[in-house]
């Protein structure tokens, strides 16, 4: 066996560089210099004897073994992220750092209701909130950025836990008076690809509105391009089209100040399940649990 192992600061460094792409970004991102983290990626070379990465003054260029030792690291560091949970697992339940991250047709219309009661009654309980897409959110679960997502399903997570908080029903907002006596309840049918206006590539919500509305052509004929909720908001405001909105958002008084009418979708799989994820086997799933519990309460 070698005498001398890989730190976990050079790991660290590594996988900051390959997420990247840039070693001033990189050192930003791991709140160092950028000479102490070229120095530590280079000191990682040493120690194995081998190339890492190909450097020049425009490109930074992993090379195939570089990419290999990163996927490795990636799940070193996430083995010394449980070794550390393992032991916050141990002391009061929900109490530490936690790390979550929220997708961002959650995050502003459920956590502002959540938060101050779970400051006040966790008080040992210091959480980290990021929010990401969907597939950044599971990326940052799977490579240790993030303890838990709290994210809409039916979403590719691969290997999670996870517990479900609520059914989010989606809806469809139009301008007031389009059309002049509108029904109680809308379907599928009665949605016209030209007028519908969804969010980016990258929002599951797009992805749950297609679903529900199970029309193929709506998926080339809609504009893609909100970039969030309040902007599609503002859009139909100005009677640019019509979109989905979930509930939530509705219930949070996204349409106030608006003239947008707002209707149930009538379809089978009109609904989204809001769901707290995490790693299977974390040591700190009980500490999950809890906390999807309260935001259930909530």
């Amino acid at each position: 066996m070698s005498t001398y192992l890989p730190t976990i600061k050079q790991l660290q460094y590594l996988v900051a560089l390959h997420e990247h792409g840039h070693f001033g970004r990189a050192a930003e991102a791991s709140f160092v210099s950028q000479s102490t983290l070229s120095a530590g990626i280079r000191e990682l070379e040493t120690l194995l004897g081998i190339t890492l990465v190909e450097r020049s003054r425009r490109v930074v260029r992993f090379t195939p073994l570089g990419n290999s030792v990163v996927a490795k690291a990636h799940r070193l560091l996430r083995e010394a992220e449980e070794l550390s949970e393992l032991v916050q697992a141990a002391g009061k339940p929900l109490s530490g750092e936690l790390r979550m991250s929220v997708i961002p047709t959650i995050a502003p219309f459920l956590l502002p209701r959540i938060l101050p009661r779970l400051r006040q009654e966790r008080p040992a309980l210091k959480l980290f909130l990021r929010e990401e897409t969907s597939a950044d959110a599971i990326e940052s679960l799977h490579h240790g950025r993030a303890d838990c997502v709290l994210l809409a399903l039916p979403f590719t997570t691969g290997d999670v836990d996870y517990e479900h908080i609520a059914d989010d029903r989606l809806f469809v907002a139009f301008p007031q008076g389009e059309p002049r006596d509108p029904p109680q309840i809308i379907t599928p049918a009665m949605l016209d690809e030209g007028q519908l206006l969804l969010l980016e590539d990258g929002h599951c919500l797009k992805e749950h509105a297609l679903a529900a509305c199970n029309r193929p052509e709506l998926g080339t004929g809609a504009t893609m391009i909100g970039t969030s909720l309040h902007t599609l908001v503002q859009m139909v405001d100005n009677r640019l089209g019509v979109t989905i909105l979930p509930e939530m958002a509705i219930d949070a008084g996204i349409l106030t100040g608006t003239d947008i009418v707002a209707r149930p979708l009538k379809a089978a799989n009109a609904n989204r399940d809001i769901a707290l994820v995490w790693r299977r086997n974390s040591p700190r799933a009980d500490d999950f649990r809890l906390l999807a519990e309260e935001f259930r309460i909530g």
